[in-house]
């Protein structure tokens, strides 16, 4: 490969963006999972842009309109939690993108199990696993 090829391959890696959903009714959790996971989950992996959801019908409505790489899910959202809409989600849209569930304590894993996510971040929040657990994901949507 020559200087001008490896150039235009980091350039190319930089300016790639991942589309990911934050849903919460929280606005507080949301804001400690998008600055917890920053712009980027780990190195070689693309720019993350966000999009919040704060209801049941704004998460069925943004995932029918875009094409996420990744859907983190709030356990713990009033009236609707993360795990409902996590097993509707994949239940019901052909290729759902992985879902990471928030969840209130690592005593609901098996719940998130039922609710078919991903993988898992047990409260309280830490930033360290939370883009880990992303950049994991991230990861295993490149392989394919």
């Amino acid at each position: 490969m020559t200087s001008i090829e490896t150039a235009s391959a980091r350039t190319a890696e930089e300016t790639a963006t991942v589309d990911l959903l934050i849903y919460s009714d929280d606005v507080d959790t949301r804001r400690a999972v998008i600055e917890g996971v920053g712009r980027r989950a780990a190195k070689g992996l693309p720019r993350i842009r966000w999009t919040e959801a704060a209801t049941h019908a704004g998460v069925l409505q943004k995932v029918a309109e875009h094409d996420f790489a990744l859907l983190v899910l709030d356990g713990e959202a009033a009236k609707v939690g993360g795990m409902a809409v996590s097993r509707q989600l994949k239940s019901e849209v052909y290729n759902c993108p992985p879902v990471l569930i928030l969840t209130g304590r690592p005593q609901d894993a098996w719940l998130a199990t039922w609710a078919e996510a991903d993988a898992i971040v047990p409260a309280p929040l830490d930033p360290i696993e939370l883009q880990e657990a992303v950049a994991r994901l991230l990861r295993e949507q490149v392989a394919k």
